[in-house]
């Protein structure tokens, strides 16, 4: 009895690792995708904010160059 036990409850620990870490490899991959869209988000603003700067500064030297 003792020998067939031990193979099985060695069998169900190391399955309930892997169920583990495939659970912690997909919260990791979820939190990567977050991370990234964040990023392209923060990237998309800068890109703006220096298109607006880029655009108040071209306006600026155009009046002042009519004066």
């Amino acid at each position: 009895m003792k020998t067939t036990t031990f193979p099985f409850v060695l069998l169900v620990c190391l399955v309930g690792c892997g169920v583990e870490t495939a659970g912690t490899a997909a919260t990791v991959a979820t939190l990567k995708a977050k991370e990234i869209k964040q990023g392209q988000e923060t990237k998309e603003q800068i890109v703006n904010q220096l298109d607006e700067a880029n655009r108040v500064a071209e306006q600026r030297l155009k009046d002042a160059e009519s004066k």
